[in-house]
């Protein structure tokens, strides 16, 4: 009996897959369980619905994240902070992944998770900085952060 997966099952098959089962696991345990429907002509045009709408959100969120790479590889694009420092360019603090994710979002209105950020350790001197973030799968951007003496 063919039938899809509503959900991913050990050793069966993964969401979406449409297998071959044999006709009492399928009516005594898959059904049973909701984890798979009957692969009958309603249920596959629902199946291709379902996955070209998935494919249209990625799609949108890839083109979204490609979006943001342009932006932030532009050489004007650069995220400003002044902050105190001593007399060997060290700063008294720090500037962390949460300040750059805000001065990004005030200074160039661009929203971006901090946790995409690749920031091992916070900027703690002055000067330019390049910041790596991973956008989207493959689409990885460099976020440059100018940080300056305060007056």
């Amino acid at each position: 009996m063919k039938v899809i997966f509503t959900q991913d099952v050990r050793g069966r098959g993964k969401r979406g897959e449409v297998k071959n089962v044999p006709d009492g696991y399928a009516q005594n345990f898959l059904f049973k369980r909701n984890m798979a429907k009957p692969a009958n002509k309603a249920n596959m045009t629902t199946l291709k619905r379902i996955e070209a709408n998935e494919q249209a959100a990625y799609e949108a969120e890839k083109a979204e994240a490609e979006k943001i790479k342009a932006v932030l590889d532009k050489d004007e694009t650069v995220v400003n902070f002044k902050s105190k420092a001593g007399t060997d360019a060290r700063l008294f603090g720090s500037i962390s992944g949460k300040k750059i994710v805000e001065g990004l979002e005030k200074q160039y209105g661009i929203k971006i998770d901090k946790r995409k950020l690749n920031l091992p350790e916070p900027i703690k001197s002055l000067g330019y900085t390049n910041v790596p973030v991973k956008l989207f799968k493959g689409v990885e951007g460099t976020i440059r952060v100018h940080v300056t003496e305060q007056d």
